[in-house]
């Protein structure tokens, strides 16, 4: 007779199985939860290997509460702070207590933030990864441990499923518009930036300004961390000094970083905008709340925080009542918002 693979725990199991470790999960906290061929696999690898999970544990975590996490990067930054505001009033909404977390752009944060909802038991966790600077294994095992929806900032293969903006989609609409209106844009950066939706937007600037048949002008800027309006004042200074863009048409990876760039123009005496007299125009992305308010107003794609948001909640409260999600990823297009920088 053969002798069967003793396994320890449920991520060896699931491993073993080649099953994912949340539907594991699912099935032993209900196996009529799961698909019947899920869960003919799932009792196939029983018979096969030596494994059973700690039944009274686990009852202990099904008692339901009605606590619900929310994690961003960077909540001072307004447009993690505008979504937040919009998950929160969803859950609340439908009868959960959220609890608002910033990991404030450090990756320690955000490892002791995921230990203390383990201690609330929450039902769920909406979560917006640092990206880049996350510790990717700590959120592989607690995805594995608690329902949690990513949105903004995707881990592939990681959580329920992601919900997000199509970031290449706001790049090739505002590079459209730039192109149609006045000189093709060159593209201001930072060379690292904190969010990882940078380089989707940068190399889909790329892929379209090469559409239009026209050479991409990229200028990256020194910096790193989420003080985006001083890094791009700084950078945006010494990049007017230095001649270094070809044309007279900006566009910046996202809103806050144009704001700076506004003040180094103001700084460097240039005027900005459509109006006669304007020496260079400015864009961004992103509809950053404060972007209606500078001077002049800023050009920019609105990302859609309300789908973004409902879409998420939707999916974990779709979880949480025992719902089998297929992990897939659902974006956003943004809309152009023309104002009188660019």
């Amino acid at each position: 007779m053969t002798q069967k693979t003793k396994i320890r725990n449920m991520e060896e199991f699931a491993a073993a199985s080649g099953i994912s470790r949340p539907t594991v999960s699912k099935y032993f906290n209900d196996p009529d939860s799961v698909r019947v061929s899920t869960r003919e696999r799932i009792e196939r690898a029983l018979e096969a290997h030596d494994y059973r999970p700690n039944i009274f544990a686990m009852n202990q975590n099904r008692k339901a509460t009605k606590n619900i996490g929310i994690v961003v990067p960077y909540l001072a930054d307004p447009v993690f702070a505008e979504i937040a505001r919009k998950t929160e009033q969803r859950c609340i909404d439908a009868g959960f207590r959220p609890t608002l977390y910033s990991a404030h752009g450090h990756r320690e944060l955000e490892v002791e933030i995921l230990d203390s909802l383990r201690s609330l038991k929450p039902a769920g966790v909406l979560m917006a990864p640092l990206g880049r600077g996350s510790d990717q294994a700590e959120i592989e095992k607690f995805c594995a441990d608690v329902p949690t929806m990513l949105f903004d900032s995707n881990i592939e293969g990681v959580g329920l499923a992601f919900s997000g903006s199509d970031n290449p989609q706001f790049a090739r609409l505002v590079v459209d518009y730039l192109c149609r209106t006045g000189e093709p844009p060159c593209f201001f950066e930072m060379k690292k930036p904190a969010n990882p939706n940078a380089n989707k937007r940068r190399q889909a600037y790329i892929a379209a300004m090469e559409a239009l048949g026209l050479d991409p002008q990229i200028v990256s800027i020194d910096g790193e961390g989420w003080s985006f309006e001083e890094i791009g004042r700084l950078g945006g200074i010494k990049a007017l000094s230095e001649n270094a863009f070809a044309t007279n048409t900006i566009l910046c990876s996202n809103d806050r970083l144009a704001i700076g760039f506004l003040v180094a123009c103001y700084e460097r005496g240039l005027p900005v905008g459509l109006a006669e007299g304007s020496a260079i125009r400015v864009a961004g992305m992103d509809d950053h709340p404060f972007s209606r308010y500078t001077c002049p107003p800023l050009t920019t794609i609105a990302q859609d925080f309300d789908a973004v948001s409902g879409h998420a909640v939707d999916t974990l409260f779709r979880a949480i009542e025992g719902e089998e999600i297929e992990q897939r990823t659902v974006l956003f297009e943004g809309k152009l918002v023309m104002r009188q920088s660019a």
